[in-house]
Order: C-alpha cells, then sequence, then structure tokens
C-alpha cells in the first residue's frame, strides 16, 4: 500500500478576506433563530472542532462541550441532536465529495445541480463549494440553530419551505454596519450592504473551515514523505492496518477514508432521525437520502485525521474511546451486545430518559441492524488494540493548536462567544 501524505496544494483556495469574514460568523449566535448558539458551539476549537458529546444539545443548550446542560423551563429542548458533531478537519480537500454522517449533501454529476441537498431546485446559486453548501442546514434545523416553532421569525419561514429562513438570516447580517463594511471589503460581488445574500455568508463560512482546519503534519506524513520512522508501536499498528486487520479496505487514500457508506452496527440510543412516515426513533443513515433498502443503516466513513481528538466515536458517539471503538470495529456483533448505555455521554436532561434508550427495546430494529453489518470480524488481542491506537495518534497534525485564526474574542453583532 502506498503512502500517501496530504499536501497544500490538495485543498481548495479561499479568500483569506474571506475567511478572516467567516471566523467571526463562525462564533456569532447571530445565525440562530434565537440568536443563542454559534457554529462554533458545537465545533470548538477547545474541542478538536467538535464537542466533546455523543449526542449534542443544539439551540436552547447552556454551556460548552461536556459542561453543556438543558435547562428545565418552558423553553426546555424537545430532544437531543439525533447524530454525533462531526470534526471539521480537512473538509476543503479537493477530495472531498460528500457531507453529513448520511452524505445527504454531496457532490453530483447532474447537468443541472453542481450540489445534491435537501433544498433541492432552492438550493441558492453562486456557492462556492460543498462546504458552503453544507453550512446552510445547521441554520434550518429545529434542534441545532432555528428554534422551535413560535419562537422566532427563522423557524417561522423554514417551516414554509426550507429556504425561507435564509433571506431572514441574510437580512440580521447585513445590517449591522460591521458586516457590511466586511462584506464590501471581502467580495467583488457586494458592493454595498444590501447585496449581502446567504451565499457570502456560506461562502465566508466554508472559506474559514476550509483554510482554518487543514492538518497535513502529522508522523504519518513525515513517514510517507520522508520516511521518518514512526514509534515502534504506532509502525506495529500501522503494518496491522494496512494489513491484517483490513482497517484500510474502507479508510484509504490521503483522507483515511473511501467517502463510501457502510453499516457498522453502532448500538442504536437517542431519538433516532425519524421520517415523516416512520415516527420509530431509529436512524436509517444513508437509507433516508436515498430510500434504497440496500442503504439501511449505513454512514459515511469518517476521514481518521486528527481522530484521536475527537471522541467520543461513531457517528452517534456511541464509543467514549480509540480502544472502544477499534473493538467494535474488528467484531461488531460481539462488541455491540457488549455496549453499555452509560458509555453514551448525553447531558443530563431527565424528561428525555425515557426515550433515550427506547430503541434497544425492540428485539426485532436490533436483529435489523446486526444484520446489516457490512463485513466479517477479524480477531485482534488486545496488544493488536493498543498498536492501532498508537497508530491513530500518529494522524495527529502537530500544529492542530496553532490554527491560523483561532476563536475571535469578539463578534460584530456584540452576542457573546462560546
Amino acid at each position: 500500500m502506498a503512502a500517501e501524505a496530504i499536501d497544500p496544494d490538495d485543498f481548495l483556495p479561499f479568500d483569506a478576506a474571506q475567511a478572516r469574514l467567516g471566523q467571526l460568523l463562525f462564533y456569532d449566535p447571530i445565525l440562530s433563530g434565537n440568536r443563542n448558539i454559534s457554529c462554533g458551539t458545537c465545533h470548538h476549537h477547545s474541542l478538536g472542532s467538535a464537542d466533546g458529546l455523543s449526542l449534542g444539545i443544539g439551540e436552547g443548550g447552556v454551556g460548552l462541550g461536556p459542561q453543556r446542560q438543558a435547562p428545565d423551563g418552558p423553553g426546555r429542548i424537545v430532544k437531543r441532536i439525533p447524530r454525533n458533531a462531526p470534526a471539521l478537519w480537512n473538509l476543503g480537500h479537493k477530495d472531498v465529495r460528500a457531507l453529513f454522517h448520511d452524505g445527504r449533501v454531496e457532490v453530483t454529476d447532474y447537468p443541472t445541480w453542481e450540489f445534491d441537498t435537501p433544498a433541492g431546485d432552492w438550493l441558492p446559486k453562486g456557492l462556492n463549494s460543498l462546504l458552503a453548501a453544507q453550512a446552510l442546514f445547521p441554520m434550518t434545523s429545529m434542534a441545532e440553530m432555528s428554534g422551535n416553532p413560535g419562537e422566532n421569525e427563522v423557524i417561522g419561514a423554514v417551516r414554509d419551505r426550507i429556504d425561507g429562513g435564509w433571506p431572514v438570516i441574510a437580512h440580521r447580517v447585513r445590517t449591522i454596519p460591521e458586516y457590511g463594511g466586511l462584506f464590501v471589503d471581502a467580495f467583488d460581488t457586494v458592493t454595498t450592504p444590501e447585496d449581502v445574500t446567504i451565499v457570502e455568508i456560506v461562502n465566508a463560512l466554508a472559506a474559514f473551515i476550509g483554510t482554518e482546519f487543514q492538518s497535513y503534519d502529522s508522523p504519518y506524513d513525515d513517514w510517507a514523505r520522508n520516511g521518518t520512522p514512526l514509534p515502534q508501536a504506532a509502525e506495529r499498528g500501522r503494518q496491522l492496518f494496512f494489513g491484517r486487520a483490513g482497517c484500510v479496505t474502507c479508510h484509504s487514500g490521503p483522507l483515511f477514508t473511501d467517502q463510501n457508506f457502510h453499516a457498522a452496527g453502532l448500538p442504536a440510543f437517542g431519538p433516532g432521525r425519524i421520517r415523516p412516515f416512520d415516527p420509530m426513533p431509529r436512524d436509517v443513515g444513508r437509507m433516508g437520502k436515498t430510500d434504497l433498502l440496500e442503504d439501511a443503516y449505513k454512514f459515511r466513513t469518517p476521514s481518521l485525521r486528527n481522530v484521536a481528538l475527537t471522541a467520543p466515536y461513531g457517528h452517534n458517539g456511541a464509543y467514549p474511546t480509540l480502544r472502544d471503538m477499534i473493538r467494535h470495529m474488528a467484531n461488531p456483533v460481539q462488541q455491540a451486545v457488549r455496549w453499555q448505555e452509560d458509555m453514551a455521554r448525553l447531558p443530563d436532561a431527565p424528561w428525555l430518559k425515557a426515550g433515550d434508550f427506547a430503541i434497544r427495546t425492540d428485539r426485532l430494529e436490533m436483529a435489523r441492524q446486526v444484520a446489516a453489518v457490512s463485513w466479517n470480524a477479524v480477531q485482534l488481542g488486545e496488544e493488536d488494540v493498543a498498536d492501532l491506537e498508537a497508530f491513530l495518534h500518529s494522524l495527529t497534525g502537530a500544529t492542530v493548536d496553532a490554527t491560523p485564526l483561532g476563536r475571535p474574542g469578539r463578534v460584530p453583532s456584540g452576542l457573546p462567544v462560546d
């Protein structure tokens, strides 16, 4: 298996002024319906660009990362976010073709659509990247950023049509004088603040994410480029990864992902990603996008770069440590049986407890999920697991704590910065 490092030329080019503007927008709660949560709340610099939770609390939560809470009272949250907050590392790489755990935002070959998204024909024109297309949708999600019906004008517009809230958000942003001036300076297509639309907003967010979270200076990259030896345990793990353990079958290429979709049989819990005709609290993964039975319970293979920074693991954050996740991937059926509910990192919300693990009492549904697993078990001893963990640590970039821009101290809206 040839060694494959990442180099700066492998990333999409983004404008530096737009990235600086995107940094402010990324941490500004002005993009949320109730002005109480930002992109950075669930993708924070201090948490490896994620949130450290299995299933997070978006709109309506208080606090950051593992300390985030769900306050009780009249406006308490209705449900947890159904899936784990994915890390943002290297999403600006030119080879990235699909985003979200189910790939519902992806590059297409359609003659009239550059990106296939939940917005369909309502997707605005002029997006600079797949990252920009992805950035549109957390703002339309009740659980993530838009809030509950009746609480604000954004969710009211979204419920009429998925693209209805974007002009409302754009108006909020461009009428803040500091933002208006920044957009005029950063975009050739913007001559006055009134020209700012949701397209410029998400293009700026994409410029920030695509440049801020680049990572290609790991020990593995040094090994691949220069032959610099890995530590002994990591080298044994590398040989296992590309050999007997078979990890490379799905985690291939310089991003360590085939960008395909596989059923890993992760223990199910949480509210599920329900559909109007399927109210069961389950998550059928890719099938929710394609409606193909063959895609049931399949999820996108995640990149493993900087994976040691982004626990817990899996599309629902089922496993708290890398070793737990390695054991599961080696023998999904066996490890799913051994899984314990206290392994899930869930912020306390007593009124949600009855539903948190309800799906696990459905014997037939659990059997369907196990039957869908995409590969056969691999026999690994504990030393093998430790060596694979050491190799995965070798994929951590040396400068991950020294990103170009970081978290801003303030944002133009004047709202608090998480």
